[in-house]
């Protein structure tokens, strides 16, 4: 088992940034490829970015690519979400998940948190 803590969210004003982060226990993180993902209001989650277990590889949607950046450190079991430069659609709830490998579905995820909201106002 792993369990995921979300922090960081908030509201912000569109252009600003924010520094979601979300801490494992558990299972051993550094075995685990990690992912964002985001919900909005009425809509399905999707893919944001992901990062295999090393750090070594990442993908990004292309909405966010060039804005955000996903990182890890695997001596304090936590991953972050880097947000620049975002937009009003960028609103969502954001969730971390843990996967065996690194992907961008969400059905390849094994442990999900619980989220953090971020909001941005234009």
């Amino acid at each position: 088992q792993v369990q995921l803590v979300e922090s960081g969210g908030g509201l912000v004003q569109a252009g600003g940034s924010l520094r979601p982060s979300c801490a494992a226990s558990g299972r051993t993180f550094s075995t685990f490829g990690m992912g964002w993902f985001r919900q909005a209001p009425g809509k399905e989650r999707e893919f944001v970015a992901a990062i295999s277990w090393n750090g070594g590889v990442t993908y990004y949607a292309d909405s966010v690519k060039g804005r955000f950046t996903i990182s890890r450190d695997n001596a304090k079991s936590t991953v972050f979400l880097q947000m620049n430069s975002l937009k009003p659609e960028d609103t969502a709830q954001y969730y971390c998940a843990a996967s065996y490998g690194t992907s961008r579905r969400a059905l390849d995820y094994s442990y999900w948190g619980q989220g953090t909201q971020v909001t941005v106002s234009s």
